[in-house]
This record gives structure tokens, C-alpha cells and sequence, in this order.
């Protein structure tokens, strides 16, 4: 019998189970919370190349990295997207490099800095590889500019 964490989850059940066999406390668990997935992106119509900006999403909160209204966004932003085992593959070009739903979906490890792997939500922003204070709104920011915004992802 397997150990439960604080959660309620098995240790390492990404290691063990399928992605398809997640349940919903897990699949939302491989979250790390670094809010790279919140920001606008720029894609090249010619190449498919995905630019990251430092421009986020209306909902998301730049001192913690979470949305502000998680089970109600798609009120707000009828553009975001759920993420889910039927569609990862259809965003994979976009997400992160150091997503934990493209790292697992790819058969790679999680980083050390991970929570899951940590045990402490902030470890993602003590590592920096989050956003946290690093995004302005994009109610600030004209849509025209948003190539002046762009960042390389922190790793």
C-alpha cells in the first residue's frame, strides 16, 4: 500500500500512473504554479516559433502566480484554454519547457524545484523560474506592443 501525502495523493503517482488515469486532484497537482501558461504569447505565422511575453492574462495574480478566479475564467477569458490528456498534445508547442504536463507527457522527470517533488509550494519562486513580480496586465500594455514584451522563459 502506498503512501498518501498531505493532499491526499500518492507519492510520485506521476511516475506510476498514465496520464489518461489521473484523477482531477492529481492532474491539477502537476500544476507548479509559475504562471508562464497565464501569459500572452506571440506565435509566427510563417515559422509556428511561440514567443512568451511578460504580458499576463487580465486574471492572473503577479504576486502569486495562480489565477484570481481559477473555476470561473473561462467567464472572463472565453480563450483559455483547459488543459487536459485529450488536448495536451494539441498545446504542447506552447507550453512551458519546464511544464510539469509537457515534461510528464514527454516521459521526463520533474525538477527538483517542483512541489510535488519539494513538498513546498514556493520552491517553483525560490528557484525563479516562476513570474512572480515579473508581468504587467495586459490591460496595460496595447496588443500592437506586446513584441516589445517579449522574455525568454525562466529555466
Amino acid at each position: 500500500m502506498s503512501k498518501i501525502d498531505r493532499h491526499g495523493l500518492a507519492p510520485r503517482f506521476w511516475e506510476t500512473k498514465p496520464m489518461d488515469k489521473l484523477t482531477r486532484p492529481e492532474w491539477e497537482a502537476l500544476c507548479d504554479g509559475c504562471g508562464k501558461c497565464c501569459l500572452n504569447k506571440l506565435e509566427d505565422e510563417d515559422t509556428g516559433d511561440v514567443a512568451l511575453t511578460n504580458v499576463a492574462c487580465r486574471l492572473l495574480d503577479n504576486a502569486t502566480c495562480l489565477c484570481c478566479n481559477y473555476g470561473r475564467r473561462q467567464q472572463y477569458v472565453p480563450e483559455c484554454i483547459t488543459l487536459t490528456y485529450a488536448n495536451v498534445t494539441d498545446h504542447l508547442y506552447w507550453l512551458p519547457q519546464t511544464c510539469a504536463y509537457r515534461l510528464v507527457y514527454e516521459g521526463k522527470p520533474l525538477f527538483a524545484w517542483h512541489p510535488l517533488i519539494s513538498g513546498d509550494p514556493e520552491s517553483v519562486h525560490q528557484a525563479g523560474v516562476s513570474l512572480r513580480g515579473r508581468t504587467v496586465p495586459e490591460f496595460d500594455v496595447d496588443q500592437d506592443d506586446w513584441e516589445d514584451h517579449i522574455i525568454e522563459e525562466p529555466t
